[in-house]
């Protein structure tokens, strides 16, 4: 059996041509999800976590098992229920991104409860004996602290969503690797095609591990 060649396994000229298309679906889709589902699940999860231990027991036990239910469901199946429920006229990338945003709320939540139970209970005695307000005091103190020690753990999480911007195939939302997928089929190149869609994956990830990294540099004091 020949062995393959170097231009049999990969060409330059179908790499160049190929770049433009999955690049272009990366900044349309991927990264806008991305991006946008962050601003969701770091909001929403930090007001599930806030409520989950400031509210009543009639409202924080259901609430996190409505989380628990998210966390332990696949995305996949989420992405494909809201789509299904959804009027057709609705836009399915946002569609998308919503059910993506909402998922990972649930795991950033868990990780800003965490942050919130590190904080010193000597500086909750401290903000009552100084009759500040509860809200000042969460504002003020608690949040603070409880968003430097999970700076880490969000990260990955935005790191773990981007990569699972793919499932959006499944509500026939063209992102990076579908566009790639495509790609492939109209030139049988899938070597190229696949390749630049993991590089640009493995770079943006370097890119918001290194951004992380300086952020959480940045907020130390």
């Amino acid at each position: 059996m020949p062995a393959i060649t170097f231009e049999e396994f990969w060409s330059w000229e179908a790499a160049a041509n190929l770049l433009p298309e999955v690049l272009g679906a990366f900044f349309k889709v991927t990264l806008l999800v991305t991006v946008v589902g962050t601003l969701i699940a770091v909001s929403v999860g930090m007001l599930l976590a806030v409520l989950t231990q400031v509210a009543p027991g009639i409202i924080a036990r259901p609430l996190r098992w409505v989380m628990d239910v998210i966390r332990m469901t696949p995305l996949i199946v989420q992405l494909m229920f809201a789509s299904f429920l959804v009027p057709v006229t609705w836009d399915l990338l946002w569609v998308g991104t919503a059910v993506i945003g909402v998922h990972y709320s649930t795991y950033m939540a868990e990780s800003f409860i965490a942050g919130i139970r590190s904080v010193d209970r000597g500086q909750w005695e401290a903000a009552r004996a100084l009759s500040l307000p509860q809200g000042r005091t969460w504002r003020a103190i608690v949040l603070p602290q409880a968003l430097r020690a999970t700076l880490p753990a969000l990260g990955n999480w935005t790191i773990s969503m981007f990569k699972d911007t793919p499932y959006l195939f499944a509500i026939s939302v063209l992102e990076m690797v579908t566009v790639a997928q495509q790609a492939g089929n109209s030139t049988f190149r899938y070597n190229e095609a696949f390749t630049i869609a993991g590089l640009i994956f493995l770079a943006a990830s370097l890119f918001t591990a290194f951004a992380v990294r300086r952020l959480e540099k940045a907020l130390v004091y």
